[in-house]
């Protein structure tokens, strides 16, 4: 099952696990977040995940904003 969360981050049961990732690739979102937490720059992301642009960022961010402002109301299967 596929679940389309925005323009650039999908859920797929058959995708690593069934965990957002971002379209046409198997990066996870949580992936991007650890990076930020880390403090590696949005260019160093980039360079990292050279599929990933900014779109995919903001969307990624876009996303937690809706989670902890409770707007998602997609479950996540375990």
């Amino acid at each position: 099952m596929r679940i389309e969360i925005n323009k650039q981050i999908v859920i797929d049961s058959e995708i690593c696990h069934g965990k957002p990732t971002f379209k046409g690739n198997r990066i996870m979102v949580w992936q991007i977040f650890e990076m930020l937490e880390a403090g590696m720059s949005l260019k160093e992301i980039r360079e990292g995940f050279p599929s990933i642009n900014s779109k995919h960022i903001r969307a990624a961010l876009h996303y937690a904003t809706n989670i902890t402002k409770g707007k998602n109301n997609v479950l996540i299967p375990a």
